[in-house]
């Protein structure tokens, strides 16, 4: 299983999008909700408080 290249959850097998850039590199998303907040919208995950990067950044930052 892979995780997410927004949120940082698990990908269920059979589920997801796959997406390739020019340059070669590979970026999965769990959801449209990840793919547009990245792609579209070019936010980072870890400052999304909604995402469990977040949390974990928060938690060792402390």
């Amino acid at each position: 299983m892979v995780n997410c290249s927004f949120c940082d959850g698990s990908i269920s097998k059979g589920t997801g999008v796959m997406y390739s850039k020019k340059d070669g590199t590979l970026s999965y998303f769990c959801s449209s909700k990840c793919r547009k907040n990245q792609l579209g919208l070019g936010r980072e995950g870890r400052r999304e408080k909604w995402t469990p990067r977040y949390r974990s950044y928060k938690k060792e930052s402390k």
